[in-house]
């Protein structure tokens, strides 16, 4: 018997279609890693989509596309499944919190350092992510994993930078010198697209900017090997 997993990520209520696309597409690519699953993806922004597809795999366990444990992971998800008698449903913790994770990250940032023909010790790695003026959760997320990357790369340091709190992303940026900025979001949506290269405009940043870690290719790899770690598996 196939298991049953449902990717949830936040969405985005200006538009709910394209990332309701965007996760349904990296429920596809899990399922090229774990054929013995039925995957699908859904977000939270898209009214009815959660409803839909928790009824069309009734015995999934939630697997939540978010970077940080916060409000939409530990409230507002719960709450939602709650309110459609789910609330059994197991649930994971989020990606940005997979032990895997930061290898993943260390992997990406070192193979776009040979493509730009950049040596590491001479490179400042910069984690750019979305902070919050209400929560820690995502400025502790994200410093938890600066740190594991310091202890983990060869690069000459590893800076954090945010879009809703300090230290902003503008200021972070500034005067790094040959760099290379990874985006610590899910998809590429608003922020990746506008605030993030907005920002580093204006701090004048020269070094390159490479895409969300959400949409690196091994993240569907990733995901499907935590999966096959849930208790029903």
């Amino acid at each position: 018997m196939e298991q049953q997993a449902i990717l949830v990520s936040h969405g985005a209520p200006s538009d709910p279609q394209t990332q309701e696309r965007a996760i349904q597409a990296l429920a596809v690519r899990v399922r090229f890693w774990a054929p013995d699953w039925q995957v699908s993806g859904t977000t939270l922004a898209a009214k009815g989509e959660l409803e839909a597809t928790l009824t069309s795999l009734p015995d999934a366990v939630i697997y939540p596309f978010f970077m940080a444990e916060g409000y939409f992971t530990r409230i507002a998800l719960p709450k939602r499944l709650k309110a459609l008698g789910r609330n059994h449903a197991f649930q994971h913790k989020a990606f940005g919190h997979a032990p895997e994770l930061p290898s993943l990250m260390v992997k990406t940032a070192l193979r776009a350092a040979e493509t730009a023909g950049y040596a590491p010790k001479d490179t400042q790695l910069l984690l750019a992510a979305h902070g919050s003026q209400v929560t820690r959760a995502s400025y502790e997320q994200t410093e938890a994993v600066a740190a594991k990357l310091r202890a983990l790369t060869p690069f000459k340091s590893v800076v954090t930078g945010y879009i809703e709190e300090e230290p902003k992303l503008s200021q972070s940026a500034k005067n790094l010198g040959q760099a290379l900025c990874l985006p610590f979001f899910a998809l590429r949506a608003s922020h990746v697209l506008k605030d993030v290269p907005e920002a580093l405009c204006e701090a004048g940043f020269e070094g390159a900017l490479l895409p969300a870690i959400g949409e690196v290719a091994d993240v569907a790899r990733l995901i499907a090997q935590t999966l096959k770690k849930s208790p029903i598996a």
